[in-house]
């Protein structure tokens, strides 16, 4: 692997299989059948291939279904290929789904602690950023009451201020930021820019495609488990729209 590359995806395919319920009731057997539990495999993506190198703030794109968010979860290792592989250089960070890595029953200050702590920090280094953590979360007096009591919102609040001051090389986004108000979607976005000018690697995935025309200079379109177009981010973003007009 290349030096000046964060993510190599080679000859990567992910298949789930999915199973059928198999009749248990005699009502059920008389009506379906004696059949034994069915199996169908679902090809989510297929030889993928594809290199971001390290500063690139790239924008995952495509229609629902299409292999965008198991493609960020193959990269950030949560789940693993059937075929090929998935390499990434540097600490890496991610976004992913609400409440991933927090414990419901912590505290907000509670779960600073024990996120950033799954992310590779000391104790030590957890306090010297608490302080600029909790008040970009905006979160005031919630920060000392249990997260199961918080909105989307307000996990979104205290899952972003964590990832961005983690020190990682690469941060990995997946639609998380939607559900936040628009002041701090803003907000948000405004440190991503800042992110994006630093040697930092974004990936992230979103149907807005209007707020990441300032962030991302390239785009890669996922359609059906395969890549259907890679490059400049206004021509890919622009090929994907007429397709889908």
């Amino acid at each position: 692997m290349k030096k000046d590359v964060a993510i190599k995806v080679t000859n990567m395919t992910k298949w789930f299989k999915y199973y059928s319920d198999k009749a248990n009731t005699m009502k059920e057997r008389l009506v379906r059948g004696w059949k034994r539990n069915n199996n169908e495999v679902h090809t989510v993506l297929k030889s993928i291939d594809l290199e971001i190198k390290k500063g690139e703030t790239v924008a995952l794109i495509g229609i629902n279904g299409s292999g965008k968010s198991t493609l960020l979860k193959l990269m950030t290792k949560i789940i693993f290929p059937n075929k090929g592989k998935v390499e990434t250089q540097g600490k890496l960070t991610s976004l992913l789904e609400l409440g991933a890595g927090f414990h419901p029953d912590f505290t907000g200050r509670e779960n600073i602690y024990f996120n950033a702590a799954i992310f590779g920090l000391t104790k030590k280094e957890i306090d010297d950023r608490l302080d600029t953590i909790i008040e970009f979360s905006e979160l005031g007096e919630f920060i000392d009451s249990p997260i199961r009591t918080y909105s989307s919102g307000m996990y979104m609040r205290l899952a972003f201020a964590v990832a961005i001051n983690v020190d990682a090389d690469i941060l990995l986004i997946d639609e998380i930021l939607a559900v936040g108000d628009q002041h701090f979607q803003d907000k948000c976005f405004a440190k991503l820019e800042e992110l994006a000018k630093s040697d930092m690697t974004i990936v992230i995935v979103s149907h807005s495609i209007e707020p990441l025309k300032r962030l991302c200079n390239r785009g890669i379109w996922i359609n059906d488990g395969e890549v259907r177009m890679d490059g400049d981010f206004t021509k890919v973003t622009e090929a994907y729209i007429k397709e889908c007009a």
